[in-house]
């Protein structure tokens, strides 16, 4: 057997890989790198949502807990965008709803209280976790699609060996070099969906901790106040 090598090194390198590659593996390349792309577009935009909710959200709590007028505060604050004012929004008009009465029914308003705080948090959390799904799908396809694009690769090679009937590795290598490209373009977009995927979980996770924790807070504030005056109202 002869194994010659005699493929110029420059019809390894990337950009001669695509263009000599089967259209197949051509469309499997042109679907991992837009895959890729779009993955970075997500990470870089999550990560500058997540910090900026994660800095916005702490100066919002530690004026609230400065505040000495709820209403005032709501007045001015009530209208954020942020999801931790979201979740002080709905407990404020819970609490309106269910204090508007001549009497107030303490447990009831307390559980509903607890169940629209509650029911915010929920969906913050849904919208800030939107997308991460498409991190989570990237990181686990694209190695499988990359590996098709192998496959398929390593099958050309081997076509290629039985028409010229020669196992050189001139004719071998092009072939088998398309196919482990396709494979690295996989890997290259899936790596940073799954360590991004897993980052961002993680930071959502604290968030969602947050925002349970200031509701109970907020909760307590306000279960104190049923038990002053207004809890005797009627």
């Amino acid at each position: 057997m002869n194994f010659v090598l005699n493929t110029d090194a420059s019809t390894l390198s990337p950009v001669a890989l695509f263009l000599q590659a089967d259209i197949v593996v051509k469309i499997v390349m042109v679907g991992l790198l837009a895959a890729s792309v779009w993955t970075w577009g997500i990470i870089v935009g999550f990560a500058l949502k997540i910090g900026r909710t994660r800095k916005r959200g702490e100066r919002f709590e530690r004026d609230f807990w400065k505040a000495e007028d709820i209403d005032a505060f709501h007045r001015i604050e009530g209208d954020s965008d942020l999801p931790i004012a979201r979740v002080f929004s709905a407990g404020v008009a819970e609490w309106r709803r269910s204090t508007a009465g001549a009497a107030i029914d303490r447990e009831g308003t307390r559980e509903r209280l607890a169940t629209a705080m509650g029911a915010s948090v929920a969906g913050e959390v849904d919208k800030l976790a939107d997308r991460l799904n498409i991190l989570a799908t990237v990181g686990s396809v694209a190695p499988f699609v990359g590996l098709f694009g192998t496959v398929w690769g390593i099958m050309r090679a081997f076509a290629g060996i039985a028409q010229q009937q020669s196992t050189s590795l001139a004719v071998v290598a092009p072939g088998i070099a398309e196919a482990l490209f396709a494979t690295a373009i996989g890997l290259f977009a899936a790596i940073p969906a799954v360590i991004a995927y897993n980052r961002f979980s993680h930071g959502i996770n604290r968030i969602e901790a947050r925002l349970h924790r200031f509701a109970d807070g907020f909760h307590s504030t306000l279960s104190r106040q049923l038990e002053g005056p207004m809890g005797k109202k009627g």
